[in-house]
């Protein structure tokens, strides 16, 4: 029963924000202005990625008060997750608002990271297991700097992924129904569905936007829950099989970099040459665009439960991105 009052509680909460967005964004007034660079939008669209955040307090707050703690993470690991994402969102939400410089912003992560490293060593990582491997890699001294690069890495391919309408809300929507079905606190993740769903209605319709606010507390609570079930379950996701879960925002973000770097750009600076950018140049479609990128996206787990050897998961899907990227590169000139 107080498990029913609990979805009925979030489920009204997110209704209401549903209704009534328009108010809540002249109340915060906080806008995504178009560029006519970048940013092609053609009116100032609200930012209310942090509708996430606030269920996020929501959904604990009444879980604490129902006495219903056994839904979620133990051993602080909800504290970890509030505690990442509201930090997250404000270097999220005061890029957004300042467009802050990309080295500054890669900073005050990397600080942030640093210090609840230390404020809860449950952050940290001691060792990493290869599924087509045996042997067990311990980190040791290095612990530390990988979870420092592990969630730099998470922001940035996240924050570059969330670059169209729905892309970024139903792919990170995937990965918690990946964890429900995982069995990783299902019910935790069942609820914060519910804002994913009235943001993708809302973000459909080109009348919200995450902003990078929206997609550093969704980096969040992905990077920490994939944290947490590996050191805490039985039936983890193996280090290389949460890469191929990652797999096309990460090569994506890789791709990007490097033709930056070759380019004596800032690697860090946007452009539109984004996948999703190079697809939508083909299609002229954003829903055929969106219906391309996640049928890429949902690849590589979808082999994983056929158990086939990561290896060749891996190999496939860079040999199918590339190809695409170059057939639809060959297609718009």
């Amino acid at each position: 029963m107080d498990i029913l009052i609990l979805f009925t509680i979030v489920i009204l909460f997110n209704v209401i924000f549903l209704l009534n967005f328009k108010n809540i964004s002249k109340l915060l007034n906080i806008y995504d202005k178009p560029d006519g660079k970048l940013r092609k939008h053609h009116t100032p669209t609200p930012l209310l990625g942090g509708v996430i955040l606030i269920n996020l307090y929501f959904v604990s707050f009444f879980i604490y008060l129902l006495d219903l703690e056994y839904l979620i993470f133990k051993n602080n690991f909800i504290v970890i997750i509030i505690s990442l994402s509201t930090i997250f969102y404000i270097i999220g939400l005061v890029d957004d608002l300042k467009n802050l410089n990309p080295n500054l912003k890669l900073f005050l992560i990397v600080i942030s990271v640093i210090f609840l490293i230390n404020f809860f060593p449950d952050l940290n990582l001691k060792l990493i297991k290869i599924s087509f491997l045996d042997k067990i890699f311990y980190f040791n001294n290095y612990s530390f700097f990988f979870i420092i690069l592990s969630f730099a890495l998470l922001l940035n391919a996240l924050n570059m992924f969330d670059g169209i309408n729905l892309q970024l809300i139903l792919f990170s929507s995937f990965i918690f129904c990946l964890f429900i079905l995982k069995g990783f606190y299902p019910i935790f993740f069942i609820l914060l569905l519910f804002p994913m769903i009235v943001l993708a209605i809302l973000n459909y319709k080109n009348k919200v936007f995450l902003g990078d606010g929206g997609s550093y507390i969704i980096s969040a609570i992905i990077g920490s829950t994939f944290i947490y079930q590996y050191k805490n379950f039985d039936n983890f996701f193996y280090g290389d099989e949460i890469f191929l879960i990652l797999f096309v925002p990460a090569i994506d973000m890789l791709r990007l970099f490097i033709t930056r770097l070759a380019q004596k750009k800032n690697p860090f600076k946007g452009d539109l040459n984004h996948l999703h950018h190079i697809v939508n140049n083909f299609t002229k479609d954003k829903n055929k665009t969106i219906f391309i990128t996640l049928i890429l996206c949902i690849l590589p787990s979808t082999f994983l439960i056929f158990n086939i050897n990561t290896l060749l998961i891996l190999l496939f899907n860079l040999m199918t991105y590339f190809s695409l990227i170059l057939y639809f590169k060959y297609k718009n000139k």
